[in-house]
């Protein structure tokens, strides 16, 4: 597979989520999204006012991440967390699926939390992208099925692999099965462990619409050598 760097760049959520992450950090990621044109920053809920602001006049999205990484903190938080960051700038929810009540067989209540976060987000800010993240690493083949079902019946706009904070991140055979089981009505965002050209662009082959990654300037640097 062969794209070049621009549309590559646009496939890209350029993500910093280190908790020692400072604001001169996130500065510099504003300044080399802007550069190099990536889709969204990624970046935790505290410094999405300060992303916002950076990143002003550019095409460059702020997408956050809530109820992360564990996925364990009440709906009713959840929503209230998605709603601040709105009102803060973003434009990209990521929130962590109810890992627990999915393996406890619980789908009302993952569907329910699903449900909370989308609807707060459709009546706040209806152009507002929402990832639920279903952390793979720690699902069966079934509950990754299921997940994704749920998710469909949420009405939420991509389904995410990982936090990048668990045991392991993306893989082809995940991106697959998570292409096969919600087709075209929902995208594919893989995240955890793209560090190199080589793995996002199998990743994209794999059926992945978006890709979460810290490596971003490194994997585009890449492709635009490639493209010369």
């Amino acid at each position: 597979m062969h794209i070049n760097h621009e549309n590559l760049a646009l496939a890209i959520d350029h993500t910093l989520l280190k908790p020692e992450a400072t604001r001169a950090h996130i500065t510099e990621l504003c300044a080399q999204a802007k550069q190099y044109n990536f889709t969204t920053i990624c970046i935790n809920p505290f410094y999405v006012q300060h992303a916002y602001r950076e990143l002003s006049g550019s095409t460059t999205g702020v997408c956050t991440v809530i109820g992360f990484p564990l996925g364990a903190t009440l709906s009713s938080i959840k929503a209230a967390e998605a709603a601040q960051a709105i009102r803060n700038g973003a434009s990209e929810i990521d929130f962590v699926i109810n890992i627990g009540a999915l393996k406890d067989g619980d789908h009302k209540t993952v569907e329910a939390d699903m449900f909370a976060v989308v609807k707060t987000v459709r009546e706040l800010a209806p152009k507002t992208v929402t990832k639920v993240i279903l952390e793979t690493c720690l699902l069966s083949r079934y509950e990754k099925i299921e997940a994704c079902k749920l998710a469909l019946n949420a009405s939420v706009d991509f389904v995410k692999t990982s936090t990048g904070f668990s045991t392991a991140g993306a893989n082809v055979e995940d991106i697959k099965l998570l292409k096969e089981i919600t087709g075209s009505d929902v995208g594919i965002k893989a995240s955890g462990g793209i560090k190199d050209l080589v793995t996002a662009l199998k990743m994209l082959e794999a059926g992945a619409d978006r890709l979460g990654t810290s490596s971003g300037v490194e994997i585009i640097r890449e492709a635009m050598r490639n493209d010369h």
